[in-house]
């Protein structure tokens, strides 16, 4: 399954794609802007893992690889969330250096949204961005996303007490 977008793709991961994650995941940069959980240096190793914790997911796709002119450029997925918050979903993505201020990660950003909200019972897509990240904050309100709070000293990253974002869009609003 594909979705595509102006520009480019979203397909499903692949373990073959593990060498080309690691060499775009591993970039201190990338791993700047997100949880710890994100390790860098990134090895194949790293990228083979979360590749078959991915592959492993049953129903419908959540993680995909975002592709430009045939070429693997980053990745974008969401996570639905449960219990009080089953009509939610947090998404989250991140796209190679080279590949940036080009509108693909804006336009990823909205397929997947969409993507969403057709497939999932949920209501709400949102991320949380560090504060200072002022690239994904400009991408997620070119995708249609509002701010909702900034949340003062609320994480800490590299050993920094950051303020943290979070960005909304409901699906009564959102706009393909």
């Amino acid at each position: 399954m594909e979705i595509h977008f102006d520009g480019g793709l979203l397909r499903p991961w692949e373990i073959t794609d593990a060498e080309e994650l690691a060499v775009i995941a591993d970039n201190k940069n990338i791993a700047d802007n997100l949880r710890d959980m994100f390790p860098n240096p990134y090895s194949i190793d790293d990228a083979r893992q979360w590749l078959s914790s991915v592959l492993e997911q049953e129903g419908p796709k959540r993680y995909f690889a975002i592709i430009v002119n045939g070429k693997l450029t980053g990745s974008i997925g969401f996570t639905p969330k449960t219990d009080i918050y089953r009509k939610n979903a947090e998404v989250g993505y991140f796209i190679a250096s080279e590949f940036r201020r080009m509108g693909i990660t804006t336009k990823a950003l909205k397929a997947i949204t969409a993507y969403a909200f057709r497939t999932f019972d949920i209501i709400r897509v949102y991320a949380e961005p560090f504060a200072d990240n002022i690239g994904s904050c400009r991408v997620l309100e070119k995708a249609g996303f509002t701010l909702e709070a900034t949340f003062k000293n609320y994480v800490i990253k590299n050993g920094v007490i950051k303020d943290s974002c979070i960005y909304s869009v409901l699906k009564e609003n959102f706009i393909e």
